[in-house]
């Protein structure tokens, strides 16, 4: 036969067989049960391909698979075995495994640790550059704040500026009301205070003026006392209060019931 027509026949089978069984879509399996199937499939599969690699090609595989449970499931080319796929598995010894990781961490994180520095070096200036023209944008947006630098804007970033400043203007004028009146509610407060401190002592006054004519008349068994007679103490309580020899006090001890006290103290010229 023309070995043209034999390549195009095994080329047309192939298709035939490539349009038969068709393409996976590859995106997560929801039904729990083929979930699992599919997995144990795949799993022993994969484990397969590693044994068969490590073995024609003198390769060192280790593979370490874990499932949606946790359960784990693992190869090493070095133990030749595969878990739950081969028949009479050796035992893998867990240093094997720890050998190839590590080699693993030896080529994959030496070069990274090695040029760790000069990473470090590059992070800080990158860190430095990023710093320093924030600081000049705030710079900039300060200067602009208070007036200096508005020639470079356009007509724009003048409205944001002006819409940022009568922002700012807002807030500043509702901080400053916030605090006078604060204080007003203080000084309210201590006005209160002051007005019943003001009339508790009102009250007291009163109450120990009213109490002078009883004690006088206690004192002296109902007859009058000349002033110059009085203790030293009552008259300069007399004095304080701005009293002349004779001292009218009227005081009133509800609306429905009236009374007026009246003192005479007749002062003696001759006494």
């Amino acid at each position: 036969m023309d070995p043209v027509l034999d390549w195009v026949m095994v080329q047309k089978k192939k298709a035939i067989k490539e349009m038969g069984r068709g393409r996976v879509e590859l995106k997560r399996i929801e039904n729990k049960i083929n979930r699992q199937v599919t997995f144990a499939k795949r799993r022993n599969g994969l484990l397969k391909k590693a044994y068969e690699l490590s073995v024609l090609c003198d390769a060192e595989v280790a593979l370490i698979i874990f499932s949606s449970r946790g359960k784990l499931c693992e190869f090493c080319s070095s133990s030749r075995y595969i878990s739950g796929s081969m028949a009479n598995p050796l035992s893998l010894p867990v240093y094997i495994m720890l050998q190839t990781i590590e080699k693993y961490h030896k080529c994959s994180y030496g070069s990274l640790n090695a040029s760790q520095p000069v990473r470090e070096d590059q992070d800080m200036h990158h860190e430095y550059l990023r710093l320093k023209a924030r600081v000049e944008v705030l710079q900039r947006s300060q200067r602009n704040m208070l007036g200096e630098d508005l020639g470079p804007l356009n007509t724009k970033e003048l409205d944001q500026l002006e819409h940022q400043l009568e922002i700012s203007l807002r807030q500043i004028r509702s901080t400053k009301t916030q605090f006078m009146l604060d204080q007003l509610a203080d000084l309210q407060s201590r006005e209160q205070m002051l007005a019943e401190a003001n009339n508790t002592l009102r009250r007291k006054l009163e109450e120990n003026v009213a109490a002078i004519p009883r004690r006088l008349s206690w004192e002296a068994g109902g007859q009058t006392i000349p002033y110059d007679h009085l203790p030293a103490q009552s008259e300069g309580l007399f004095q304080a209060l701005g009293l002349s020899s004779t001292l009218q006090m009227r005081k009133s001890t509800g609306p429905m019931d009236n009374k007026d006290l009246t003192l005479s103290i007749d002062c003696a010229a001759g006494a």
